[in-house]
């Protein structure tokens, strides 16, 4: 069985890190970079930041985010939310992103994604799925769950691996900050149909959430952002949990007292 992954997902109005419920109703909580680093030195396996209000005004604010994180944090970082064009993604990895992912931008344009998977690597290609259930299918959402893409999840998520994404970040609107567990329903629907790695994002409340995303709906990774910035666990903590539950992580140093995982 292959390493599930431990992903910090930094939702980021610049300079600002922010975390809401659902995509709404967001609260600052200070520099992206402080708990970026802090995560790091924990054993994270790798760092997501968002700009959640790029979309909107057409523009991706975390560059400099971006420069400082990669001068001393060595763990893939993936970096979404305002990237339309080839020179944008372009821009973002010289500043020290390794992947990128992309929402609006491939609902709108869906050629982009074989576009940036030709040039980069289907490797730094993560298409970025808002699902939120509609009556009785998920829908895909863009602009942070702001608006309707008409495009059923399930059939975007088959059709941005075929366009040649090489992974997805699959995000519960419905769960999203709430604290509730994630989508095993939802992840599941789309683990069974494609063949690249999935993320699962939105909803985990407690260790246990873990399992169940594991065990139920297939994910290959699971993106946090309540429990860790709000100091519920460390990275140290849930790695813990999931080695004591017969998941498989990858062992690493804590660099704050050089004990190995």
């Amino acid at each position: 069985m292959r390493n599930i992954r431990l992903i910090a997902r930094l939702d980021v109005k610049a300079p600002n890190l922010v975390k809401g419920i659902q995509l709404e109703g967001l609260r600052k909580l200070g520099d992206p970079n402080e708990f970026a680093r802090r995560y790091y030195e924990q054993g994270i396996d790798e760092i997501f930041y968002a700009d959640i209000v790029a979309s909107l005004y057409e523009r991706n604010s975390l560059l400099d985010i971006i420069e400082n994180t990669s001068k001393d944090i060595f763990v893939p970082v993936t970096v979404g939310g305002g990237l339309r064009t080839i020179d944008d993604v372009a821009a973002a990895l010289r500043a020290g992103a390794d992947k990128v992912s992309i929402n609006t931008a491939a609902i709108k344009n869906p050629k982009i994604i074989s576009e940036i998977a030709h040039r980069f690597g289907s490797q730094c290609m993560v298409l970025s799925i808002q699902g939120k259930r509609i009556g009785d299918h998920w829908e895909a959402y863009y602009d942070n769950g702001r608006e309707h893409s008409h495009l059923d999840a399930i059939e975007w998520a088959k059709k941005g691996e075929e366009l040649g994404a090489g992974e997805i970040m699959l995000t519960s609107v419905d769960q999203e900050g709430t604290a509730r567990g994630f989508d095993s329903e939802l992840t599941k629907a789309i683990t069974d149909i494609v063949n690249i790695p999935v993320i699962a994002s939105g909803g985990m409340g407690k260790l246990d959430d873990i399992n169940e995303i594991v065990k139920e709906g297939n994910a290959d990774a699971v993106a946090m952002a309540h429990v860790l910035h709000y100091g519920h666990y460390t990275v140290s903590e849930i790695r813990d949990y999931c080695i004591n539950e017969g998941l498989p992580v990858r062992k690493v140093r804590n660099m704050l007292n050089g004990v190995s995982q």
